[in-house]
């Protein structure tokens, strides 16, 4: 499926992106660093990436109650709504297009999808590479 020597980057455009299932997303350390984005999701505000990896601890619903920005916190064209979440998998929504983000052993993997684009296939192209990742060591 992957091999482990490529870059995160790589993960982001051949395994999200690459699938066609995904517009854009972003890898995520535990600790809230950034591994390797989109361009789209180069403004995320630090403040947010850490409401995001925190958020599998009550599953989304409470760190994220008031909305998710995937974009300039307070922007509307970036606020996305918690449909559902656990302790791996959050799921966002925004009119036609969503997010799904899942926990690794080591980092948060998020996939974006846009309007046109599959729910279901996204959500999948993420966790697949989230249990690639996980089988792997990450």
């Amino acid at each position: 499926f992957l091999l482990l020597n490529m870059s995160w980057q790589q993960y982001i455009d051949t395994s999200l992106v690459g699938t066609g299932h995904v517009a854009y997303g972003a890898i995520y350390g535990l600790d809230g660093s950034l591994w390797t984005c989109s361009p789209e999701l180069t403004n995320v505000p630090a403040t947010m990436i850490t409401k995001l990896v925190n958020s599998f601890t009550d599953g989304g619903l409470a760190t994220l109650r008031s909305g998710c920005f995937l974009g300039a916190e307070g922007d509307a064209d970036a606020k996305y709504m918690v449909l559902r979440g656990d302790e791996r998998s959050v799921y966002l929504k925004k009119g036609q297009g969503g997010a799904a983000l899942v926990k690794t052993g080591q980092c948060v993997l998020l996939g974006v999808y846009k309007e046109g684009q599959v729910t279901g296939q996204c959500n999948s192209a993420v966790e697949k590479l989230a249990d690639y990742l996980i089988e792997s060591g990450y």
